[in-house]
């Protein structure tokens, strides 16, 4: 199988566009296809790279988190600690999304009961509350 799917299946096994790929070769994410009759040609090995890109970005690491992921240990440091560290990171990232979300819903909320006749009545009452 080596070397022999081409651009168009390789993005359709992930559902993404060919120009996703081939911005994902272009920021070193994904290793440079061989090529036959100027053809992009990839071999299973890149399925298996996409895998990885593909479920870091459904959980929501940035395109640099994953270069990182990649590129940002040392050689020879096992997957585990890899996605450990930076798990990590981004549930702390996600907690205090989290939280700014529900201060959000609750400003929401209040904003929702508001009674007053001008929105210059209501920057007074918010001064006064601060």
């Amino acid at each position: 199988m080596e070397n022999d799917l081409a651009i168009a299946e390789v993005a359709r096994v992930f559902g993404i566009r060919t120009s996703a790929i081939r911005y994902y070769e272009k920021i070193g994410i994904l290793p440079l296809p061989s090529r036959r009759s100027g053809q992009r040609r990839y071999g299973e090995s890149v399925l298996f790279r996409l895998a990885v890109i593909q479920r870091a970005r459904e959980t929501g690491f940035t395109l640099d988190e994953i270069r990182r992921l990649f590129f940002g240990f040392r050689p020879g440091t096992r997957p585990p600690k890899r996605w450990r560290e930076l798990s990590e990171r981004k549930l702390t990232e996600l907690q205090d999304r989290m939280e700014r979300l529900k201060t959000m819903e609750t400003l929401l909320k209040r904003m929702e009961n508001c009674r007053c006749r001008a929105l210059d009545e209501c920057g007074k009452k918010l001064l006064r509350r601060s």
